[in-house]
């Protein structure tokens, strides 16, 4: 284990015990951290993969509707028909802090409240399906943009937890060892030191008692 180059003192020895305290709360915190944001983590891949399963569903029945409608009416007329769009959607971007962690928040405005604005073309002369597949792309639209925002939640808490689980792999397995190991070589330093004092102050006791015998003969 290799160990930090620090004097043997008292001094020092305070001093590395303070950042051993520090250390050791600084892990306590970020496990606790990396624990809620592991839950919240979770809590949103299983919202993605629900959100995911719904638009695939809804998309998946719209494609065959569309398929559906070209079949009827051929290709071009579909085409024509959805050519010119008489509604629009702005989508306005904000954030939130999930512990601490910035992620996306989509608010998606439309040109006008009327949904039937969605519709580009007169029904007339149109097949139903693609009326249901404009109606099931317009129903699906503020599910698409909760999972675009889920799943960014998702990537920037994976990449928050990754660089925290890594500080907390520092600190447990190479801070927290090092300073303790550092402790440990300092007392036994220490305690060497005041051994070695004592035999000298035994040495010169010792030495003082004989010559004061010797000057007493």
């Amino acid at each position: 284990m290799s160990t930090l180059s620090v004097a043997p003192t008292r001094m020092e020895l305070t001093h590395i015990k303070g950042k051993l305290d520090a250390a050791r709360r600084g892990h306590k915190l970020l496990k606790d951290k990396r624990d809620e944001m592991m839950r919240q983590f979770l809590d949103l891949i299983r919202q993605a993969c629900a959100l995911r399963e719904r638009v695939e569903r809804c998309i998946s029945q719209a494609n065959q509707d569309f398929a559906f409608a070209a079949a009827v009416m051929g290709e071009k007329r579909v085409y024509t028909a959805l050519l010119v769009p008489r509604q629009s959607t702005v989508v306005d971007v904000s954030s939130r802090s999930v512990m601490r962690v910035e992620v996306p928040v989509f608010h998606a405005r439309t040109r006008t409240a009327d949904l039937s604005n969605a519709f580009s073309y007169g029904w007339m002369e149109t097949s139903a399906n693609l009326d249901d597949a404009v109606t099931a792309l317009s129903a699906v639209f503020p599910d698409m943009l909760r999972l675009a925002e889920t799943e960014k939640a998702c990537m920037r808490l994976s990449t928050e937890i990754e660089k925290t689980c890594r500080r907390v792999n520092a600190l447990e397995h190479v801070m927290i060892p090092v300073y303790t190991e550092n402790i440990r070589q300092i007392r036994m330093k220490l305690n060497e030191n005041e051994r070695s004092t004592q035999i000298r102050l035994l040495k010169v006791k010792d030495r003082i008692l004989a010559e004061s015998q010797k000057a007493a003969h």
